[in-house]
């Protein structure tokens, strides 16, 4: 952006940004004298700086003047255009092969048969587009966790130098608890110490009994050279190819999908694969660091309404206020304990 380009080209850009610097580029390209193009799946953030929607689909790519609410009410509106278009060419075929059906054979009615079949052969077929798989997201529920989740005492949490002053928190059982603020003052560190995938600086973490625990890492960074197949197999082996399938399937992943290499896929198609484990683990407890990242919409749609409707205990990062606030018992802001200056 220091180069003041002619145009921009942004891929998710909100990924992985914090809620301040979301607000920041939301500014900046409101303000933005040139052209860019963006491909996001955050909706407030679309509403706020666009004014042309490009939209692929079945192959085809269609333009829609305005943001994306507007973009949404014509496609559904063209969509049930065509359905009905659809459905009435669909009862006028059925009755011109009846028609030449019965009338063929008959030398008075020969003429007139093969006039309607002339209209058949130069009928312009309306084709609609394949449904793509929706997400359904169900979270297999373990035996309910002991009354605390976690304590910490004197909890100091790091690296190699010191991310938060001492903490003493408490979780209870059936709180959802989002953590918010800004990047790199220690939110996932916390998510680690608490799991205990890293060790504080100082003081400690008790966690309570019978935890079933499913962990949605922020990012993978090593190469997954197994097909998405393979990957469940490995984790599931009690279950067949079909269920397999069927699990991935859920999970709004098509066939193409199940069958290639992780390494090949997008950011949220591997997501969807990461999911598709916890979905498949019985849980009490889920601990998601940044889940909708590289999501599509329907995919965070379903997400947030399987956490809404988890009886379990959730604690997870989020930026994006539009999907934590639906879930969460209670919000806490790390920046109220950080050591890190602003």
């Amino acid at each position: 952006m220091l180069e003041k380009p002619e145009i921009l080209l942004l891929d998710e850009p909100t990924n992985y940004l914090d809620e301040q610097h979301i607000e920041w580029l939301k500014r900046y390209l409101q303000e933005y004298e040139n052209a860019f193009i963006l491909i996001s799946h955050d909706i407030p953030f679309l509403n706020n700086v666009v004014n042309l929607i490009y939209h692929m689909e079945n192959q085809e790519l269609n333009r829609y003047v305005g943001d994306y609410d507007n973009f949404l009410k014509v496609y559904e509106m063209k969509k049930q255009q065509l359905e009905a278009a659809y459905k009435r060419q669909q009862q006028e075929i059925a009755d011109l092969k009846d028609f030449v059906a019965r009338n063929k054979a008959s030398v008075a009615t020969r003429n007139m048969a093969m006039s309607r079949q002339k209209k058949l052969d130069k009928m312009e077929i309306i084709e609609l587009g394949r449904e793509k798989p929706k997400p359904e997201f169900i979270f297999k529920e373990a035996r309910a966790a002991s009354r605390w989740i976690f304590t910490t005492e004197d909890l100091v949490i790091g690296y190699n130098e010191p991310l938060s002053r001492p903490l003493n928190l408490k979780m209870e059982r059936g709180q959802k608890i989002a953590f918010v603020g800004a990047n790199g003052i220690g939110k996932s560190t916390l998510l680690k110490s608490i799991l205990g995938l890293i060790s504080p600086i100082t003081g400690k973490v008790e966690r309570g009994e019978y935890q079933y625990i499913g962990y949605f890492e922020q990012e993978v960074k090593q190469a997954n050279y197994n097909t998405c197949i393979e990957e469940i197999w490995s984790e599931f082996p009690s279950m067949n190819q079909a269920e397999v399938r069927a699990a991935l399937a859920k999970c709004g992943l098509t066939t193409k999908h199940i069958e290639s290499k992780i390494e090949v896929l997008s950011g949220g198609e591997k997501a969807k694969v990461r999911l598709c484990k916890i979905l498949n683990t019985e849980t009490n407890l889920l601990i998601l660091d940044e889940p909708t990242n590289h999501l599509d919409v329907e995919a965070k749609e379903e997400l947030k309404r399987a956490l809404k409707a988890y009886r379990g205990s959730i604690l997870m990062v989020s930026h994006e206020p539009d999907f934590y606030r639906e879930i969460a018992t209670d919000i806490w802001n790390c920046e109220d304990w950080t050591t890190k200056v602003f």
